[in-house]
């Protein structure tokens, strides 16, 4: 099969702007909860793209922990090549990919930590090889083998037992969005794009050409 050959038409639902919410968190919730509900695999998977102090953009695949007037939450080593690349240049971007749904919801802001009140909060609502597992992985370095995570896990799983305190390297990030992209599938690729941008403080919705 030649790959330029894969094809696929959409129409399975559509997008306007007289049914869509005027604000774009009432629109994302509406649409998280309809992927949440067709039960289609992590619909809490979202791509996180950040660029690094050499300007080159990166992605990877982050889960969403909250969302709310304030923004949209994620937890993650601080060390990371996320977090390094963070610190240096705090804007971002995130999407959404619900294939089954035809759907994609992509999202840009500036982006900063959570309290640490809020990363104590969750960090000890995660299963117990989790917590061990923020300990025992230096994320983004180079490491000889799988060894040293094991070794790692075995160590601080002695040293912590049933309790592990939040390591002060890892904890949340919460991006403030001032973009907003709802993408819907449409047939003969005469898709349906909504844009919802922060004016003002106010948000302008407007539709855009696919």
């Amino acid at each position: 099969m030649n790959i330029a050959d894969i094809r696929k038409s959409y129409e399975k639902a559509e997008l306007n702007e007289h049914a869509s919410h005027a604000d774009p968190l009432q629109q994302f919730g509406q649409w998280l909860t309809e992927a949440i509900n067709a039960e289609i695999p992590e619909p809490n998977a979202m791509t996180l793209a950040t660029v690094g102090s050499n300007l080159r953009p990166s992605t990877r695949v982050v889960l969403i922990k909250g969302y709310d007037e304030r923004g949209i939450v994620w937890y993650t080593n601080y060390e990371s090549q996320k977090g390094l690349d963070l610190a240096g240049n705090p804007y971002a971007a995130l999407q959404f990919h619900w294939v089954e749904l035809e759907r994609v919801v992509r999202i840009e802001g500036l982006v900063e930590k959570v309290s640490a009140e809020e990363s104590d909060d969750y960090f000890h609502t995660r299963p117990l090889d989790s917590r061990i597992g923020a300990w025992a992985s230096p994320q983004s370095q180079v490491i000889p083998d799988r060894t040293l995570l094991v070794a790692n896990a075995a160590r601080f799983g002695a040293k912590f037992l049933l309790n592990p305190p939040r390591p002060p390297h890892w904890g949340g990030y919460r991006l403030k969005p001032d973009n907003w992209q709802f993408w819907q599938g449409r047939k003969s690729r005469l898709h349906d794009r909504l844009r919802y941008r922060l004016e003002d403080g106010a948000w302008v919705r407007e539709r855009l050409a696919p």
